[in-house]
């Protein structure tokens, strides 16, 4: 299941990474976030990662809760986002064909989780796909040859990738990683568990639709009630999941990608071709223990198609989900027993 060990330099700690600027990215998210508090409940909103954030919660002092919470994810996107030219993980990738680099145990711990994307969805997901998704402008609507796909997969492939307790390193120039296949859902987890060592108890994170609860909700509902977007008509729900713990995450490409010639092509990869998925799939969701589980497989799901897909729900424990096609939806066995039309 883990990456590949380089065997020659078991002592070599490696070079550091430098400091993000995190102050840079905690300004920005400060500046957007809203805090609304009312009848002993709370509700933080803001921009990162990319996304729609939305936090609400019950408990004792909210302004200190909403400050831990924006604190936390700017120095996790300052970290982690590819997009920042300083983050870590745009310094590992500057640095591919290089020597090793240190790692922190929280950029350990989230690299490791790679080694697990990869491990438990058979390389559907691969977080060294980086090259192959650089090559895929979908805002220049531009398609790549296939000498460049070719070219590009050669770079990709995460047993290529050496991970070391504390260290990582990629060997080869050309190589990069992003981790947009399982941070965002890590970070949804890491604040659940925040709030609840500041004595909150009731609480629900909403990171674009990659969504975990804790407790029950403040006004003495018996559950949550979450919605599953309808891929036909964005902005409605299809159906409302009751969840008691957990996490729900959904993925789909009907929104983001283009029509060139007449064929569309979304924005979700399969890095085993090196191109857009072509499966009927329009989202697929999933409930699960954890949100990182949970997004692992929402996006494996949409890479392996209704029959694959419905194999994969069969085999995990503790897991429901749905895939919905042009061709109808496909639950597991128990999905429907999550549904409701009211709580």
């Amino acid at each position: 299941m883990p990456a590949s060990v380089e065997p020659s330099h078991p002592s070599a700690t490696g070079a550091p990474l430098r400091p993000p600027p995190v102050a840079d990215v905690l300004a920005r998210i400060r500046g957007n976030a809203r805090l609304e508090t009312a009848h002993g409940s709370s509700e933080l909103t803001f921009q990162a990662m990319g996304t729609r954030c939305r936090v609400s919660f019950a408990g004792p002092q909210p302004s200190r809760t909403a400050d831990h919470v924006l604190a936390w994810v700017a120095t996790f996107e300052a970290r982690y986002s590819r997009f920042l030219p300083d983050s870590w993980v745009s310094q590992i990738n500057e640095r591919a064909g290089g020597d090793w680099i240190e790692l922190d145990p929280e950029a350990h711990q989230l690299l490791g989780l790679c080694s697990q994307l990869v491990f438990l969805t058979r390389g559907i997901l691969d977080p060294s796909s980086l090259p192959l998704i650089r090559l895929w402008d979908w805002k220049q609507a531009r398609v790549p040859s296939d000498p460049e796909i070719e070219a590009a997969r050669t770079l990709t492939g995460w047993k290529q990738v050496q991970l070391a307790p504390g260290r990582i390193r990629l060997p080869r120039a050309g190589m990069a990683i992003d981790l947009g296949g399982v941070g965002k859902e890590f970070a949804v987890d890491q604040v659940i568990l925040l709030l609840a060592s500041l004595g909150v108890r009731s609480a629900l994170v909403d990171f674009g639709a990659d969504i975990r609860v804790l407790g029950l909700p403040h006004d003495g509902r018996p559950a949550w009630k979450i919605g599953l977007e309808d891929p036909r008509n964005p902005g409605l729900a299809w159906t409302h999941l009751v969840v008691r713990e957990g996490a729900v995450a959904t993925s789909g490409d009907y929104i983001r990608g283009f029509t060139s010639g007449s064929r569309r092509f979304g924005h979700i990869l399969d890095p085993r071709t090196g191109r857009p998925v072509d499966n009927r799939v329009l989202a697929a969701s999933v409930l699960a223990p954890s949100c990182t589980q949970a997004g692992m497989l929402s996006t494996a799901l949409c890479v392996m198609g209704p029959e694959e897909g419905r194999r994969l729900l069969a085999s995990s424990p503790g897991v429901e989900g749905c895939i919905f096609s042009t061709d109808g939806i496909v639950t597991s066995p128990r999905f429907y027993e999550h549904v409701t039309q009211a709580v």
